[in-house]
């Protein structure tokens, strides 16, 4: 690469030279000590912690439904349940205490699954914002919480904004999905806030069409694998 990304999400371990040519990432905070963040931080890179706040990957637990998302094996969870807004409140101050700069919050669209949780969702965020104080917080699409979300965040990404990874490969969406995805796009564009687009993509010309299409729309366009395996 000639130029780097302006933000790297990395959901692997390890690799902490490469990560800290880039001027923020998003991290697993479990794959991270203190030391390692540490390291990041003294050449410059802004670290964000990824959560999740309506799907768990972990053991079972009262907060989980019995339905699982089918592309990652998750467990989605009723996201109003005090037990999970304590255990992810929780997960971002360990976070913030080991030194990440801020938090990443993914799997916000819960308009799509259960959309009886949006007003707990929002509930989860603003709590979030409320324990993480002035740090940076970055969201992953969460389009349902709109305008509303926009107050509580410092900026969103649009993943899969133009490419997307299917049982087949990666393909451009089809036209319109894409008109779909503009109108969301003009709206954020009116709110003032830091907009990224994260594409799939394993071929240059796909790559070329998701970079060239984000900048239409004022967003910084960063490509990677369905894993967000690369650095």
């Amino acid at each position: 690469m000639s130029e780097r990304a302006p933000i790297c999400f990395y959901y692997g371990n390890g690799k902490l030279v490469d990560l800290a040519e880039y001027p923020r990432v998003v991290l697993q905070p479990d794959f991270y000590n203190a030391e390692e963040i540490a390291f990041l931080k003294a050449k410059g890179v802004h670290v964000l912690a990824y959560l999740t706040l309506s799907e768990d990957t972990g053991p079972p637990a009262d907060w989980q439904r019995t339905e699982v998302n089918p592309d990652w094996g998750g467990k989605f969870v009723h996201v109003g349940h005090p037990d999970w807004v304590s255990h992810v409140v929780g997960q971002a101050r360990d976070a913030l205490a080991a030194g990440f700069d801020g938090l990443f919050l993914d799997t916000l669209n819960v308009e799509l699954t259960f959309p009886e949780d949006v007003p707990h969702l929002l509930t989860l965020v603003a709590a979030l914002r409320a324990e993480a104080g002035s740090a940076y917080i970055l969201a992953n699409r969460g389009f349902g919480m709109l305008p509303r979300l926009a107050e509580l965040v410092d900026g969103v990404v649009f993943e899969s904004f133009s490419a997307r990874w299917t049982d087949e490969g990666y393909a451009a969406w089809p036209a319109d999905t894409l008109e779909f995805h503009a109108q969301i796009a003009e709206q954020l564009l009116r709110l003032q806030l830091d907009l990224y687009a994260l594409d799939y993509a394993d071929d240059p010309g796909l790559t070329d069409f998701a970079i060239r299409r984000a900048r239409q729309f004022g967003m910084q366009c960063i490509v990677s694998d369905r894993a967000l395996s690369r650095v």
